[in-house]
């Protein structure tokens, strides 16, 4: 099986890349440079002439709270784009997968959302990927939707990486309190889609590391585990004001991978745990 990766210069993307893959399974990745999302003679052009068997769609815009005064450059990327890959992936008759977003859901929940539950994003960024989403729907006949959320990993900027850059800046740390979610281990979320591209469960899926925490707890799991004195104030959002708003609570339930006996993702704090070692 061919699996051909665009965004293979972002962190997702990039862990698909390095990944050893399975048995008869061939992982070629693309950065920006080299497939340009924005221009669909270009992708028809690059999936044409390597032929996978299906395309991970990583390539995405994702400064949340940048989106906000640049909507057309989010939309461009996240709708524009995906419909160029999913044009060129559908004329070739191969599957797609498209990485979504917890920021596709308004965050009044209290409960995790469910892979149907209705969607109502309310940020330039979650409704650009919303409209990515219906426009695979709309297009493609062999699509996965992967939803996920508070992503971390080796590669590119993320929040472990900045709590562990800070903490060697600073004694003290103020982080929010009151937006809930799940972190996710890139390589664990990597592994996943190479498990679910090789079925035949189209449709959409949400994907996270199991149990949910907020930013704060987060902060204080990454310096417990580190054994790093860092004293952590919390506050609330509106305490700490973006452009964008964040979902005060984001937490997906993963009702798909149960339903069609998937692997379920592990607990966030052992992959957490697993993740700083390799930093060590």
């Amino acid at each position: 099986m061919k699996i051909l990766v665009t965004g293979a210069g972002g962190q997702l993307g990039r862990e698909l890349v390095l990944l050893q893959a399975p048995r008869n399974m061939e992982i070629v990745g693309f950065d920006r440079n080299g497939l340009d999302i924005t221009d669909l003679e270009h992708c028809r052009r690059v999936i044409r002439t390597h032929k996978p068997d299906a395309v991970i769609h990583c390539a995405a815009y994702t400064k949340v709270d940048q989106a906000e005064s640049e909507p057309d450059a989010a939309y461009l990327v996240n709708a524009y784009g995906a419909r160029n890959a999913a044009v060129a992936v559908e004329e070739i008759g191969a599957k797609f997968i498209y990485i979504s977003t917890d920021y596709v859901f308004d965050g009044k929940a209290d409960k995790p959302y469910r892979e149907y539950d209705r969607t109502d994003p309310q940020t330039v960024y979650g409704r650009s990927k919303l409209a990515g989403e219906q426009i695979v729907q709309s297009l493609c006949s062999r699509y996965f939707i992967v939803r996920t959320s508070w992503v971390y990993g080796k590669h590119g900027t993320n929040f472990v990486k900045t709590m562990m850059k800070l903490a060697g800046e600073q004694d003290r740390l103020t982080v929010v309190r009151d937006q809930i979610g799940s972190p996710t281990y890139a390589l664990d979320l990597a592994r996943f889609l190479l498990e679910l591209v090789r079925t035949d469960y189209f449709g959409i899926w949400h994907a996270s590391n199991s149990g949910f925490c907020s930013w704060y707890e987060f902060a204080k799991a990454i310096f417990e585990e580190k054994g790093l004195n860092v004293q952590i104030d919390s506050c609330t959002s509106s305490e700490f004001p973006r452009p964008a708003s964040r979902p005060a609570y984001s937490v997906l339930d993963h009702g798909a991978i149960r339903m069609h006996g998937l692997i379920p993702l592990r607990p966030w704090r052992e992959a957490l745990r697993d993740f700083l070692r390799q930093l060590d």
